[in-house]
Parts: C-alpha cells; structure tokens; sequence
C-alpha cells in the first residue's frame, strides 16, 4: 500500500519537531521520528513504524484480555480482534490512533493491576501511560473518566476514591500530559479549542441526521467486521435488559470494562446524529468491548466472523493492488509518488518558485514528504491551514516570489476553481498543463497547475 496523506502529513510533524501540533499532540511524530531516524525517510518505514506499534498493541491486548478471561476466552478475544479491519487500518496507516491504542491498552493493564491486584506501584505506572496516551489523542481523557466512573458505580472499590494513590495517578496523568498543555497555552489553546469548541459550533449548526447515524453504524460494522459489531450492540442490550440501570449490581471486573467502552462507544453513536463521527474515534473503546465478547459471543458465531473477514480483506487486498474502484478523493495511496515526480519535472522548469497547494493538507504534505524544501499550505491564500499555520509562518519572507500552485482534482473537473482567489495574491496567473496520473490505461487523478508569478502575502495571517 502506497504513502496516504495521513501518513506523510503526520511525518511532517516529525520534521518539525513541537510539544504538541496543532490538530492533535505529538506521539506519532515521535515514533515517526524514531523509525525514519534509524531507518531513513522511506514509505515502507513509516508504514513499518504504525505495524510494529501494533504489533505491541496485539501482544499487550493479550496480557489485558488475561486478566479477564480463561484461556479459551483469551483465544475468542484475540481471534476476534485479529480479524478486524481496525487492526489492518492500524497496521498499515501512520496516525495518531495508533499510539492512542497501544498506549490505552497499557494503561488499563496497570489500573487493573493497581485496582483488583492492589500492586499500589501500578497506579503510577496507570498515570504515566495514561499521560501517554493523552500526548496521542485527546480521546485519552476517557481513561481517566472512564476510572472514576467505574469507581463511583462501585461499590467495594469506592473508598479508592479518597485513596492518595489515585491522587497521585491523576496528578502523574497531568505532568505526563504537560507536553501538550504547554503547547496549547503558548498558542492560545489553539488545539483544545479546535477540537472542543470549534467542534461544538459545528455540531449546532448541523441539522439531526438519521442518515449520518446509519453512515457511522456501517463504516464501524465494516471496522469490526459485522458479527462483531453487532454482537457488541446485542451484549450491550443484553447488560440493560438484566441490570437496567442498577449498573452497582453489574460484576466489578464486568464493570470495569464496561466503563472504558461503553460510554465511549454509545456516546459518538449519540453525537452521530448531529455531527460526523469519523471511522478512527471509537478505535480505543473496542479493547474493552472486544474482551467482554470474549465473555458472551457464543463460538459458533466465529466462524463467520472469519468468513466475513477473509472476504473483506479479499476485497481490499484486490482494490489495493489492481484498483479496480476509483477513489474520487485525495484520501488514496495510488498516484501520489508519480505526482512528486512530475512535479520536480515541472519544477526543474521554474527555478526559485516555491510550491503550494490548498486541498486542506493532502497535497502538501505528500509534496512535503518526497521534497528537502518546503511546499507550503492553503494558508497560502489566506486560509486556515492546520499544522501548515504553525511551520514557516512568516509568508512576507515570500513576497515578490514566484510560484506553483497545485491544486487537486479529484473528480477530473475542469481548472478553473482557485483563479479567482490567485489572482487576489498574485499579480499574473498561468495555467501550465495539468499532471494526470494514470493506472491500467485509465486517468485517475488530476492536478491543475498553475505558474504565479510576485506573491503578495495576506494582511492578516493565522499564527
């Protein structure tokens, strides 16, 4: 599988090294760092840094799903966790989710030690890798909740709550996390608030979507495998038709997981109906909520789990090698490589133009990743531009320079779409022919291209 603009959008972060980025912390970049450090900056070692992460990721599932479940439910949970497409996404894409994960899953290893074994060392060791998983993705702060919750609806654990370990586990979670708060006040909270409250106006002006909901039912059907998924929604029914809503009187150790799953879980499938959820969020919950399968999934229904799985990976295996669906999106691997190297073709043409692209971050990031020079972002124009806001920012240094521009076309329109907003920051616009990327005879990616000539910077810039 080729290079994704997750991947190389991440590695950017990894060549600019930071506390924590803008649209989510750090971690990724420092295991993308680390890998390429050692192995040098090749597609097959960013792929490989995500598939050793969750190799670990598999190995510490193992040891988690042990202090739960007898053997025989040890071998159910990892069967049924080895035939997801999560794991193969995890394996083969370089992103955030894969640190959160792996990160997440050690942490609820050392609560369960520090709770049920009473090894009072663990709740330390909880918050350090709790700290962790934060320095990943903010989805971390539901390890922390999800441990008090499980605390206040239990009673014989409860007094924990006044214990000065669980104290001192919050307060390692916060320095371990400190990486990231020191970021975001010295930008003004710019992470925490684009992803709480800049979320949050999106979500109210969104209209209540049935559609949106049955949107996310199915890509997260397709993320488990749909035995799986649907049977995690039937053993969720089946906890409320026997305990209702006296979740004391649920097992503790039942509870336990519960508490990392199910909150997570019903609550982006709530927020689905008034905002997209995207296929990566729930990731994390699935540890829990695959081990308590383990528990309740009857053998005979993994059988077609794995039948169901093997055609899946089938499909993709097939689509991933001959590409028989073309993806009208930036979000592919194929025709990315072949891009970078009719640019520096093009480029080769316009000695001292610098390059720039406004497709979000796609474009750039791959351009990034296969050039020693800089291509710069949509901020460019004027526009936010994510992580491209926040590296080389000051675009005055590029006044009077010439450019070009590259701009993504995923469903082969016509190259018309960004003249006018160039022509507001450039004083003369040359539409140069665009690069089609082909496969199997067939076009299927276009990017317009486009020589400007004396960029002159927006007034007003993101930070």
């Amino acid at each position: 599988m080729g290079l994704m603009p997750q991947d190389a959008y991440y590695f950017f972060y990894s060549e600019h090294p930071a506390l924590s980025y803008y649209d989510h912390p750090g971690a990724i970049a420092w295991a993308l760092w680390f890998f390429t450090s050692l192995l040098g900056k090749k597609v097959f070692v960013v792929k490989l840094a995500a598939t050793i992460v969750t190799l670990l990721t598999q190995v510490a599932f193992a040891v988690l799903a042990m202090c739960f479940l007898d053997f025989k439910g040890v071998l159910l949970a990892m069967i049924l966790l080895l035939s997801t497409v999560m794991i193969s996404v995890l394996s083969l894409i370089a992103s955030p989710d894969v640190p959160l994960v792996f990160f997440w899953t050690l942490s609820l290893i050392a609560l369960y030690l520090a709770v049920f074994r009473e090894i009072k060392q663990c709740w330390l060791w909880a918050g350090l890798l709790m700290g962790l998983a934060f320095d990943s993705k903010y989805t971390a702060v539901f390890l922390p909740a999800g441990l008090i919750l499980f605390l206040v609806l239990t009673p014989l654990y409860r007094k924990l709550l006044l214990s000065k370990w669980l104290y001192a586990c919050l307060l390692l979670f916060i320095i371990t996390a400190l990486p990231v708060i020191i970021w975001n006040y010295d930008h003004d909270f710019a992470s925490f608030r684009f992803q709480s409250v800049n979320r949050a106006e999106e979500a109210e002006s969104s209209y209540f979507s049935v559609k949106d909901f049955f949107g996310v039912i199915g890509h997260q059907a397709f993320l488990l495998v749909p035995v799986l998924f649907f049977s995690l929604i039937a053993m969720l029914w089946g906890f409320y038709k026997k305990y209702r809503l006296k979740l004391s009187s649920i097992p503790a150790q039942q509870l336990f997981l519960l508490s990392f799953f199910a909150p997570v879980f019903i609550g982006f499938l709530c927020i689905s109906f008034f905002y997209w959820v995207k296929i990566n969020w729930i990731m994390p919950a699935y540890i829990t909520g695959i081990i308590l399968a383990g528990m309740y999934v009857k053998q005979k229904w993994v059988l077609p789990q794995l039948i169901a799985s093997l055609v899946i990976h089938i499909v993709m295996a097939v689509e991933i090698i001959f590409y028989p669906v073309i993806v009208r999106s930036d979000d592919t691997w194929v025709g990315w490589n072949d891009l970078s190297q009719q640019v520096k073709s093009i480029k080769a043409h316009y000695p001292g133009y610098f390059i720039f692209s406004a497709d979000d971050y796609k474009t750039a990031a791959v351009l990034n990743f296969y050039y020693d020079e800089m291509v710069y972002g949509k901020n460019i124009l004027g526009e936010p531009a994510l992580q491209f806001d926040y590296v080389n920012t000051n675009l005055q240094t590029l006044k009077g320079k010439n450019a070009l521009f590259i701009d993504s076309h995923p469903n082969l329109s016509d190259c018309e779409t960004y003249l006018p907003v160039l022509n507001r920051y450039f004083t003369q616009i040359t539409p140069l022919q665009p690069i089609l990327v082909k496969k199997g005879g067939s076009v299927v990616r276009k990017f317009c291209v486009y020589a400007c000539l004396k960029y002159n910077p927006p007034a007003h810039q993101a930070p």
